[in-house]
């Protein structure tokens, strides 16, 4: 019996590496995983960053992923996630033409309807900011592709893990270690 594929989020605290996203995504590519998503950010400890990579395969191959990533040189700790274990949104930018948006209310009950916001009005173009799940996203750009979407651009998903505690206490550790070795 074959089994089940799932969206997984992974969590990667590394150090700022060159090279590092090349042999991350390397790990993906030999086991022929399509990555969905991938952020970088810095995380909430100095010097620490973090990696949110979202893939779906197995939990059998999701394991073996996480445990070939922490053996990168620069990574500290990686941490995967079912959906319901996480808080994630998207942000995504729409410019549509200034025109559509002054050619009656209807723009406006869209923008309002999905609880987006206009960023910038100018000449030619109007951008429009919409943070939710990628369907919310979506569901923005197909109500407003009829009105002439000049350009539209999704960023991957940025999530935080409900279960703190193993990562807080991870992250202490490694920030404890961090202090120790300055001295």
């Amino acid at each position: 019996m074959e089994e089940k594929q799932n969206r997984y989020t992974l969590s990667i605290f590394t150090e700022n590496k060159i090279g590092l996203v090349n042999r991350l995504t390397i790990i993906f590519t030999r086991r022929k995983m399509n990555i969905l998503s991938l952020t970088t950010s810095e995380s909430e400890l100095k010097n620490i960053y973090r990696f949110t990579i979202v893939i779906k395969t197995t939990e059998d191959q999701v394991v073996k992923v996480v445990k070939q990533i922490e053996k990168q040189i620069g990574v500290l700790k990686a941490f995967y996630y079912e959906d319901d274990q996480v808080i994630f949104q998207e942000i995504a930018l729409y410019k549509i033409p200034t025109e559509a948006l002054f050619g009656g209310e209807k723009i406006e009950h869209i923008i309002r309807e999905h609880y987006a916001r206009i960023l910038t009005v100018e000449k030619d173009f109007v951008v429009i900011e919409k943070t939710g799940h990628e369907r919310e996203t979506q569901e923005l750009f197909e109500a407003l592709q009829p009105y002439g979407v000049l350009g539209f651009v999704r960023s991957g998903r940025v999530a935080i893990a409900k279960p703190m505690k193993k990562v807080m206490a991870y992250l202490k550790d490694l920030e404890d270690l961090a202090y120790s070795v300055e001295d």
